[in-house]
């Protein structure tokens, strides 16, 4: 499966893509406000890109956003009904996520049967947050402390965004 857009191909992740995955995860500008620290060595990166190619061979839910026959970032569902996204920051403010979740997004409500779509957000992360909001996910409600990474803790915001009718 296959998905493109005017810029993108969004495509299952595969071997070949492990150092420009690295190159995103390994960067603390990217990793900012993720969920886990930046990466210190591609072994890190590569744990990540085995759990995205075996997940894909199951049902294709988390796609890597390709251009110019690069991995520029990751982007879709990547656990129960949660969506997430990570571009690389030569990539940002070029409206390139919200290109790829506008793809994305009818996509998975066509291929799994979830009422509704999640995402978090650290409300530090205006960017992501802008994000979430133009695809028309809302705001449910938010959590302090809930992740530490090198020792500072982030907070959460929460967001829905209901399958159409």
């Amino acid at each position: 499966m296959i998905l493109k857009t005017e810029r993108l191909i969004l495509r299952a992740a595969k071997q070949g893509d492990l150092m420009d995955l690295y190159a995103i995860f390994s960067d603390p500008r990217a990793m900012r406000y993720w969920s886990t620290a930046a990466h210190e060595n591609p072994e890190r990166t590569q744990q990540n890109l085995d759990r995205l190619i075996a997940a894909a061979e199951r049902q294709l839910t988390y796609f890597v956003m390709e251009r110019d026959g690069r991995a520029i970032g990751v982007a879709g569902m990547h656990k129960t009904d949660e969506v997430g996204f990570l571009l690389h920051p030569d990539y940002w403010r070029q409206g390139i996520v919200t290109e790829a979740m506008n793809t994305i997004i009818p996509y998975l409500f066509e291929v799994t049967d979830h009422a509704q779509l999640t995402a978090d957000a650290d409300p530090r992360n205006e960017a992501s947050v802008g994000i979430l909001k133009s695809l028309g996910f809302q705001e449910t409600h938010r959590a302090e402390k809930t992740f530490c990474i090198n020792g500072e803790w982030s907070d959460s915001v929460y967001f829905a965004l209901q399958r159409p009718s």
